[in-house]
């Protein structure tokens, strides 16, 4: 049984996940309508992480509300 990841950067969990860009690959998770995967994801992140996360959704050029959506999700 794997262990569950927690308090890992966004470097680490682009490494881990085998992305460029984790970021991208939560929002695209999200788009593709897996909600409980991107929870999770975002779940195993730290702190820091977390916030520096919802910075870049606004930086990625996203509507406002699916912006709101997405953290709506996490919350």
């Amino acid at each position: 049984m794997a262990t569950k990841r927690n308090s890992k950067t966004l470097e680490q969990q682009a490494r881990y996940y085998g992305v460029d860009d984790i970021s991208e690959y939560m929002v695209e998770t999200y788009l593709n309508g897996n909600i409980s995967t991107y929870r999770q994801l975002f779940q195993e992140l730290r702190g820091e992480s977390r916030r520096e996360f919802v910075r870049r959704l606004f930086e990625m050029g996203l509507n406002p509300t699916e912006i709101e959506k997405m953290i709506l999700a996490i919350l």
